[in-house]
């Protein structure tokens, strides 16, 4: 039998080896069947491939909304806490405006010859710089042209040589904190 083991596993006379009788008859054709196969693979394969990127392609995508809607999101949130604390911070800036008034007239009619009233107007400088480092701050509007939007007129005044519509004089100060109006001046304004 070791015989014909050896016989089977020599080659023939043109270099292939001789078929054994263990092979089947049809061992070529199966090579041959098995080349397309392989290609029905290689082409599932590609599909499958293909699918899984179109996959992570929309997962991606997914992901990339997500971030943007988040990061949205998080500037809204912020802008919202921002415009709150302003808010809050404005509503007790603008109980204090009444004492600043008062302040401010009493200086402004104060006798020179009294010590006294250079601590008020000490005290009155340092509420304005308080109010300011809130960021507070007054609206000129003395010879400024009349808007409603940071003027409050009470009166039209007839004005030579004053363009209709310029602010004459000031009764009361406006104050804005920030870019919002929290108080409009008071004003008289020419006709």
């Amino acid at each position: 039998m070791s015989s014909k083991k050896q016989h089977q596993s020599q080659p023939d006379g043109q270099g292939n080896p001789e078929m054994s009788s263990e092979q089947p008859a049809g061992a070529g054709a199966n090579a041959a069947q098995e080349v397309p196969s392989n290609h029905n693979e290689l082409a599932e394969l590609e599909k499958q491939l293909a699918e899984a990127q179109s996959l992570a392609a929309e997962y991606k995508d997914g992901w990339q909304r997500s971030v943007a809607e988040f990061q949205n999101y998080r500037r809204r949130v912020e802008g919202e806490r921002a415009e709150t604390y302003q808010s809050a911070v404005g509503g007790i800036i603008k109980r204090y405006l009444p004492v600043l008034d008062d302040m401010e007239r009493a200086i402004g009619s104060r006798p020179a010859d009294l010590p006294w009233a250079d601590g008020v107007e000490l005290i009155c400088r340092k509420l304005q710089s308080i109010l300011e480092a809130e960021g507070l701050k007054r609206i000129e509007a003395e010879g400024q042209k009349f808007d409603p939007n940071f003027h409050e007129a009470i009166s039209q005044e007839p004005a030579d040589g004053v363009e209709s519509g310029t602010v004459l004089a000031v009764i009361r100060n406006g104050y804005m904190l920030g870019e919002r109006v929290i108080r409009p001046a008071m004003v008289r304004v020419a006709q």
